[in-house]
């Protein structure tokens, strides 16, 4: 029984720090604040407000009452396991397994801890240089991330895609659903680069390729971002599917360019050129509000005197077929041998290494552009 006991007190001071770290009472004074004035007769003066507070106090509802479950729960286990009762003790073993595999969890929850983690996201692939190797290659990591969101019990929104000329994708862009999608995707942003035996190449000669991953938060209707019509070029074009050939008679998708940043969206995956035209500008406000909050963030680590520039070259993951297996995050230093495991989305100990990562400080988070060799 003293065994168990120890386990569990380890728990509670671990569940301790960490709702600290996460200012659990904090917002849970916030959560009781905001009931109060949503009790207010006036509260419903201005809708817009009142409906964000009453979004506010469901999200912080959920996380404090989540985190109030779990600590309850060890309060209980430890109080039957000082009692010493013998007739206990399987069934306390038992809660104690149990228990350990939650605070894991929770923890792992913990390191998703940003103001977007939460959210559903946006996932760009782009090939870099090396022709229809690089191509093919980014077709391999598209199917990778489709594998990983299958696994993950996530769905798949296509949102624009672009052949190859030979073989493989140009580009994809495609939104993620599920929860704490982009919190654990962001590990995957920058260059991923691959070496080979080309399928490609009559004499069978060992290719490097390169592809590079964006991601946004696909968080639509929440970020409050102006854009001046002026500042936007609409070009509008038929939608092609495999090969090349148009699955529209129409001109249904919409490219948007905004002027000042030089960013372009496409959208082909709805059904009208209006339904395009607004999936399009919603995914644009969300990748100027990303490129945003990078350049703040880039700003307070200078006058921190922190060293912003990520300093990994330019991949971040490496995937080695020839002239041995390896996949290796050149930024954690996570390797495993068994690359097949890894191409059909076997990525959670990869995404799992970078958050801890990211949570003792020993890593940068990931630049806004990274440049493609």
């Amino acid at each position: 029984m003293d065994t168990l006991i120890e386990a569990l007190k380890q728990m509670r001071a671990r569940i301790d720090e960490l709702m600290e770290r996460l200012n659990i009472d904090a917002k849970a004074e916030r959560m009781e604040q905001l009931q109060a004035q949503a009790g207010d007769n006036d509260f419903w003066s201005n809708p817009e407000a009142a409906q964000k507070a009453m979004q506010e106090i469901s999200r912080l509802k959920e996380e404090v009452e989540h985190w109030q479950r779990v600590s309850s729960r060890i309060d209980d286990a430890l109080e039957l396991a000082t009692m010493g009762d013998a007739d206990l003790q399987d069934e306390l073993t038992t809660e104690v397994e149990a228990l350990r595999g939650l605070v894991e969890r929770v923890a792992l929850q913990a390191m998703l801890s940003g103001p977007y983690d939460s959210e559903d996201a946006i996932l760009a692939i782009h090939a870099g240089a090396g022709g229809t190797d690089s191509q093919d290659w980014a077709q391999i990591l598209e199917r990778m991330y489709v594998r990983w969101a299958e696994e993950n019990n996530h769905k798949i929104e296509l949102i624009e895609r672009m052949e190859g000329e030979e073989a493989g994708i140009k580009s994809v862009t495609m939104s993620i659903k599920g929860d704490f999608a982009y919190g654990y995707l962001q590990s995957e942003q920058g260059v991923h680069r691959l070496v080979r035996l080309s399928p490609f190449d009559s004499a069978s000669r060992r290719h490097t390729s390169f592809a590079k991953v964006e991601l946004w938060p696909d968080i639509q209707g929440q970020i409050d971002i102006e854009i001046n019509e002026k500042d936007l070029r609409i070009d509008t074009y038929r939608s092609s599917g495999a090969g090349g050939q148009n699955v529209q008679k129409n001109d249904t998708a919409v490219r948007l360019t905004h002027i000042p940043t030089g960013t372009v969206v496409q959208c082909q995956n709805q059904r009208s050129q209006t339904q395009n035209r607004e999936r399009a500008l919603q995914i644009l406000k969300a990748r100027l509000f990303e490129m945003e909050r990078k350049k703040q963030e880039a700003k307070l680590a200078q006058l921190k005197g922190e060293n912003v520039d990520a300093g990994w070259g330019n991949q971040i993951r490496s995937y080695v077929l020839h002239p041995y297996h390896m996949v290796k995050d050149h930024r954690t230093g996570h390797e495993v041998g068994n690359t097949q495991a890894v191409l059909d989305g076997r990525l959670n100990d990869f995404m799992e290494s970078y958050l801890r990562m990211m949570v003792s400080g020993g890593l940068q988070e990931p630049p806004a552009a990274v440049e493609m060799p």
